[in-house]
């Protein structure tokens, strides 16, 4: 295989009608390793809208446990990205994202702008930043575009952007508005930082901190109300990302695909899981343990007893 094969087999691919089969080569033979710190700094982002991080900050599943909430959130994505959304370990691990969700209060805006830092931070993260080995292509952004529009349809999210461009401009004011600090946001920000520093040698647990800093922008740094990295380490960051990028980019190309389940920062469940039981619930919450949850009508649809994985788009 040359290194521009899967390239080129994406492009003889529907945009659209194939964005599954697209986004699976993109995630897991052509940007495993960036997709992964890309819609890691997405999810990130979250935490420093007051409503968002507040919540997350409650459960104290992401100071608590943030391993198995690390981990939970990368294998239901994972799920659904290899094996799409037809019956099958996809859409369970749909139906029980959606579980979670609707066990909470969550506002359809706060839905559009998470799933809007899905879209729009992997193409920044290749684009702009230039971090990828190779830039996404319009095609390729459109595929990704729809994979998560089609996601967003079946969440229930109502009013989903119909654009790269719309997801961009809805990222970009959501958080010029709503940005701010709070005690919550702030613990579950240092949680994460600190399970992220657990990934490399001890050694180096003192510089992987400040690397991830180095990464962030100034508008979590200010809502996090952190001190600001100097500009040596945002030069030799971004340096170090665009080199690693250059010496990818001279590499063979991934030809077996890398899933979640090959990552050895997933250690929740060394005997495997069942996707019916993980995730976060509030105590009370009698979904919580349902290994057959269709049919809860509540959560995912009013067609009680069909396999109905979500709202269709417009209801919640």
């Amino acid at each position: 295989m040359k290194r521009f094969d899967l390239r080129d087999e994406i492009h003889r691919l529907d945009a659209e009608a194939d964005c599954v089969r697209i986004m699976q080569i993109l995630n897991a033979h052509e940007f495993p390793w960036d997709m992964g710190r890309a819609l890691g700094i997405a999810l990130y982002r979250t935490y420093a809208v007051p409503s968002i991080g507040e919540l997350l900050g409650r459960t104290n599943e992401f100071t608590g446990s943030t391993q198995k909430r690390y981990d939970d959130t990368a294998l239901i994505l994972n799920n659904m990205m290899r094996y799409g959304f037809e019956p099958g370990k996809g859409r369970d691990s749909l139906r029980r994202m959606n579980q979670m969700h609707r066990s909470y209060d969550i506002s359809n805006d706060d839905y559009r702008y998470v799933l809007s830092t899905f879209v729009v931070m992997p193409v920044r993260w290749l684009n702009d930043y230039g971090y990828g080995w190779r830039r996404l292509s319009d095609h390729e952004t459109a595929a990704h575009t729809h994979y998560y529009r089609k996601l967003g349809k079946y969440m229930g999210i109502k009013d989903i952007p119909g654009t790269y461009e719309e997801f961009r401009d809805l990222l970009d004011s959501y958080e010029k508005e709503h940005f701010a600090y709070t005690e919550g946001g702030r613990r579950v920000s240092d949680a994460t930082l600190d399970l992220m520093v657990t990934f490399y040698p001890k050694r180096v647990a003192g510089l992987a901190r400040k690397f991830s800093m180095a990464i962030l922008d100034e508008s979590l740094i200010q809502a996090f109300r952190y001190e600001p990295p100097s500009r040596a380490w945002r030069r030799s960051a971004d340096l170090a990302l665009k080199l690693r990028a250059s010496v990818v980019r001279r590499m063979r190309p991934r030809e077996e695909p890398l899933w979640a389940d090959g990552n050895p920062n997933i250690r929740s469940y060394p005997q495997g899981y069942d996707v019916n039981r993980i995730g976060t619930f509030p105590a009370t919450c009698p979904v919580a343990h349902d290994v057959d949850p269709v049919g809860h009508e509540e959560l995912y649809g009013a067609e009680g007893g069909t396999d109905t994985a979500a709202a269709p788009e417009g209801r919640a």
